[in-house]
């Protein structure tokens, strides 16, 4: 019987955490969103569109340091209250992860985000949502630099 990688997200009031494990060997990053959001305000960046980037990277280092692979597949939907660029909450409900054909359970998969900008009296909420497809590749330098780091393992 195979063994299935998993991922986990664990999130609390500040920070997201994005684990990948294969038998004993795991790697984790967390995304403190104090830090980030601050600085997504002050260079006046979308908050809700600059944290899907980021947990995207996210995921991608985290799965490549355990299985590096080439490609990664991922599929999300995600709430929103107001559009993307405006948004100040999110929920994000991860379907699928794949790295190089090899799909993961994802342990935690939804989560919601609130607080992502400021918002006055005058903001009005609009129900939105959507599903990314993301196909992300690993460049080959990077993907060579992966497969090291494992082989010393």
């Amino acid at each position: 019987m195979a063994v299935t990688p998993v991922l986990v997200i664990k999130t609390d009031d500040s920070v997201v955490g994005v684990r990948a494990r294969l038998y004993d060997d795991y790697s984790e990053h967390n995304i403190v969103l104090n830090s980030v959001i601050t600085y997504w305000w002050a260079n006046n960046m979308p908050p809700a569109i600059k944290f899907l980037e980021l947990f995207d990277s996210v995921i991608k280092r985290t799965i490549n340091e355990v299985i590096p692979h080439k490609t990664l597949e991922l599929k999300y939907e995600v709430k929103a209250n107001q559009t993307l660029e405006k948004a100040s909450e999110i929920s994000i409900n991860l379907i699928s992860v794949v790295a190089d054909n090899v799909g993961f359970k994802i342990e935690g998969e939804s989560f919601s985000l609130r607080g992502l900008r400021k918002v006055d009296d005058a903001f009005e909420t609009s129900e939105f949502s959507t599903v990314f497809e993301q196909s992300i590749d690993t460049p080959d330098i990077v993907l060579k630099k992966y497969k090291e780091m494992q082989d010393k393992h």
